[in-house]
């Protein structure tokens, strides 16, 4: 069977504007909204973890590949989703989470990290190696050769790793890869920029280069047969308070030496609160993978805030109250470890950004047990009322159209999935052809 994400590589050899999204999210309630969104298409969903996630070690979700993978079928399977139209994602898998270490120890945990998500049945994988390790010389650029060589080697590790997993399921997918240095850190930036640059195309064409030789050097032939992708930046990016849109004018010169590799696409990382027409404008120059994350985590927290002041109106005694925002700020105080270097300035500046931030720092507090039972609590204390339509109008405006058109029921949790769904009818207008 031919990798979907080939199938869509050859559409656009044909000249069909052909991409996919790439949600890197591990929220519950943001899977059940994007799997329930594609229920009735007939599409693939990219769903991803970052090695930061997700790794031998559990990484700061406490999973491994294959609870991770676990996690996200256990979530199909209640809502009936054909787990074969699932594809899994390792997304900036390599030595990233152990990048403080010398080479040597670095890059023999990524070369298991790598091999436990092959076997685990992850078809689409970042080999992420532009980061300085622990035994580099920081005080000059790190090489393309240097990044290659070891992008080869994690590659080498996962083609062994996939010939030891179609011995026990002959079935298997071939798994396809994402290269490239030019790789925006996970999640957002720490500091605003005034200004981006956009990847220029010899250095795009370097890194082409400097892998074909190392490609060559180790004998792996056929190695461009399922690299698909290079991670570039096209000139998008957000931080707390600022998004830099896609402008295909200042883009134009890297996507028209794109057209040069018919057999590859770009990968936009950091594509999140992008315009819908801008994200198409990216599928049609090149940017194929539109990877996207704490927007959606945000436009569930903005939904929990919306339902939180819903409750306040309707419910007066405080103690009775879910009180969310409350809780989840409280959380985030008590253990400021996931937003501190995010927040700056005076305690109302910090309190602004640990809830407004484009960087979304409170999806790392989604799944702990106090904001799972308060969210509990604000669904059941809504939905023991009636609530008005020009209540939801005010607080869900976008909602409030799809009930009147009876696309959906006024319950919470259906007024909180429709608003990270706003988010993913970006995504699916920016892809579809």
């Amino acid at each position: 069977m031919t990798h979907p994400i080939k199938e869509i590589l050859s559409k656009r050899q044909d000249g069909i504007s052909s991409g996919i999204a790439s949600y890197c999210t591990s929220n519950k309630i943001v899977l059940e909204s994007i799997l329930e969104y594609y229920l009735e298409k007939d599409e693939y969903v990219l769903i991803e973890c970052t090695a930061n996630q997700v790794n031998q070690f559990g990484g700061y979700m406490n999973m491994t590949p294959s609870d991770f993978r676990d996690y996200i079928y256990d979530i199909a399977d209640n809502i009936c989703f054909p787990k074969e139209r699932i594809i899994l994602g390792a997304d900036h898998f390599g030595p990233l989470v152990w990048a403080d270490k010398d080479e040597n120890e670095a890059m023999e945990n990524a070369k298991e990290l790598l091999r436990l998500a092959v076997l685990a049945g992850y078809t689409k994988i970042h080999l992420d190696t532009s980061m300085f390790l622990g035994s580099d010389d920081t005080s000059k650029k790190l090489s393309d050769d240097i990044i290659a060589r070891r992008g080869a080697i994690l590659y080498k590790v996962c083609e062994e790793a996939f010939a030891e997993r179609i011995e026990q399921y002959p079935d298997s997918i071939h798994p396809v890869y994402v290269i490239g240095s030019e790789v925006p850190i996970p999640g957002g930036e720490y500091e605003e920029k005034n200004t981006l640059e956009v990847t220029r195309p010899v250095d795009f064409e370097n890194t082409i280069n400097a892998y074909d030789e190392i490609f060559k050097e180790y004998g792996l032939n056929n190695a461009w047969d399922y690299i698909i992708a290079v991670v570039v930046q096209p000139g998008v990016e957000f931080s707390n308070e600022d998004i830099h849109d896609y402008n295909r004018a200042q883009a134009k010169d890297l996507c028209d030496k794109l057209k040069e590799y018919p057999n590859l696409v770009f990968e936009g990382h950091s594509t999140d609160y992008q315009f819908a027409e801008k994200l198409k404008e990216m599928v049609e120059d090149g940017v194929a993978i539109l990877k996207v994350g704490p927007a959606v985590t945000y436009a569930l927290r903005e939904g929990l805030f919306s339902l939180s002041l819903i409750e306040k109106e309707l419910i007066k005694e405080t103690s009775k109250r879910a009180n969310f925002i409350e809780t989840l700020d409280e959380l985030m105080i008590k253990d400021p470890k996931d937003w501190e270097k995010y927040c700056a300035g005076s305690e109302l500046e910090k309190e602004i950004g640990r809830k407004y931030s484009f960087s979304d720092r409170s999806r790392y507090y989604m799944a702990r047990d106090e904001i799972n039972s308060s969210i509990d609590k604000l669904f059941e204390n809504l939905d023991s009322f009636d609530i008005s339509l020009g209540m939801i109008k005010q607080y869900f405006p976008k909602a409030y159209l799809k009930i009147r058109a009876r696309k959906i029921s006024k319950n919470a949790k259906n007024l909180l999935k429709s608003n990270i769904n706003d988010v993913i009818n970006d995504y699916d207008y920016a892809i579809e052809n």
